[in-house]
């Protein structure tokens, strides 16, 4: 069997999915981290909940998915603070209007934003999928700086057929261009 040379090859990814109808790209991208050789915590939303099941999850990355603050998987362990102090990068694909909102603000009302406040010393990259409307939105693209400001990248969204059936920019950067870049971003904080 040939060894993983992959650049994230044995890193600890924390995948945040939100809720929109891309959730399906994101169960193709925690498949693709792992065929990498990352090992994959997901954490998920309740929305995220109601387009794909977290066993998808699960079934593609070998390992069980969080979805509650008040249900830990793992055993006794503050799940927002372990889950943040046990990753090297965090993805949040996709990322919606309403958890860029969140995020941008401090709020943290679930296990997906508790574990992100605690964590925002880590590499964060973001790949937002929302429609084209709700992302030119003036409290988005704010929300969006401020993102910026505090450090955390995003990836996308790209122009194509968005989910209301209309073409626009919103929808999440393919799993396989995310992957890449966070190939690249761990070649750079490694060196």
């Amino acid at each position: 069997m040939a060894k993983n040379t992959s650049a994230i090859s044995g890193l600890k990814i924390l995948l945040g999915v939100s809720g929109g109808v891309a959730v399906y790209k994101a169960v193709d991208l925690a498949s693709k981290l792992t065929g990498a050789g990352a090992f994959v915590d997901v954490v998920m939303t309740e929305a995220a909940c109601k387009f794909v099941l977290p066993k998808s999850f699960e079934a593609v990355t070998g390992r069980p998915v969080f979805t509650s603050m008040w249900e830990n998987p793992t055993g006794f362990e503050i799940g927002h603070i372990s889950l943040a102090d046990a990753c090297d990068v965090v993805v949040i694909a996709p990322a919606t209007a309403n958890i860029i909102g969140k995020i941008a603000n401090g709020i943290c009302d679930d296990l997906l934003t508790t574990t992100l406040c605690a964590c925002w010393q880590k590499k964060i990259l973001f790949a937002p999928a929302m429609n084209e409307k709700m992302w030119l939105n003036p409290a988005v693209q704010w929300n969006v700086k401020t993102l910026g400001e505090m450090g955390f990248e995003l990836i996308g969204p790209e122009k194509g057929r968005l989910a209301c059936g209309t073409e626009g920019l919103g929808r999440m950067a393919e799993p396989i261009n995310i992957l890449e870049r966070i190939e690249k971003t761990v070649k750079k904080f490694k060196s």
